[in-house]
């Protein structure tokens, strides 16, 4: 199981996201939202542009794809509108030693 450190806890307050490049190729969103945390693919499975950089909205766990609109459940990964209709994968997060952790990368 591999970890990949985000920032500590005070550095992603509610209502914030944190994008952290994993390893080439593959970025990740990570989410605040009201105290649970939750980590998402930073790439539209429409057209392979940065998904984490759109609008989102936390107390409906939903990011907005900022080229074309698309929509995505932050917690599932799951494409809820066109164009995307193909899921984004999503990543246990951990908060260890007062820092936000990812796992399974």
């Amino acid at each position: 199981m591999s970890e990949l450190d985000v920032c500590p806890l005070t550095d992603l307050p509610p209502g914030s996201v944190r994008i952290v490049e994993a390893r080439p190729l593959l970025s990740i969103g990570v989410y605040n939202c009201d105290g649970k945390l939750f980590a998402i693919e930073d790439r539209c499975t429409h057209d392979e542009g940065p998904l984490c950089e759109g609008e989102f909205d936390c107390g409906e766990r939903v990011v907005i794809c900022p080229r074309h609109g698309a929509r995505f459940d932050i917690e599932t990964g799951r494409a809820l509108t066109l164009p995307a209709y193909i899921a984004v994968a999503t990543f246990p997060v951990r908060v260890r030693d007062d820092g936000v952790v990812v796992v399974d990368v």
